[in-house]
């Protein structure tokens, strides 16, 4: 834990590095005490099929859910939120500028009784010295 998701619709591709994307939001996430390094996931899907506004094509999106264990704080979870928002619109201001996209960012909490886990991600990370 957290996972990003960053859904986008299929018209930014040639716009928008989202590989570049995921990386930009994933050395954010890692800076932000309240995203623990090991539990960082960050994965882009593309949306093939969308209408958006007025139905003119041109339009694009780029939706970014963060999901984390439920406990923290509000005021925790709003920096950690707007952190990753400022980045990905930093990133994204050149795609931005020249096209018409839509960009939003939410955080919602996970009941930790009802998500069980278990993984080996820790157990192979590189020691920091």
């Amino acid at each position: 834990m957290p996972h990003f998701h960053i859904d986008y619709s299929a018209n930014l591709e040639s716009h928008v590095d989202m590989a570049l994307l995921c990386d930009v939001i994933r050395k954010t996430a890692i800076t932000i005490d309240t995203f623990p390094m090991a539990g960082v996931r960050v994965r882009a899907i593309r949306v093939d099929h969308c209408s958006m506004a007025d139905g003119d094509p041109k339009h694009g999106f780029i939706d970014i859910s963060i999901r984390l264990r439920e406990g923290r704080a509000k005021d925790v979870k709003l920096d950690a939120v707007t952190r990753v928002f400022e980045a990905a619109k930093n990133f994204l201001a050149p795609a931005l500028k020249g096209h018409s996209i839509a960009l939003s960012t939410e955080i919602r909490d996970i009941d930790a009784d009802l998500s069980p886990k278990f993984g080996t991600i820790r157990d192979h990370l590189e020691k920091i010295a």
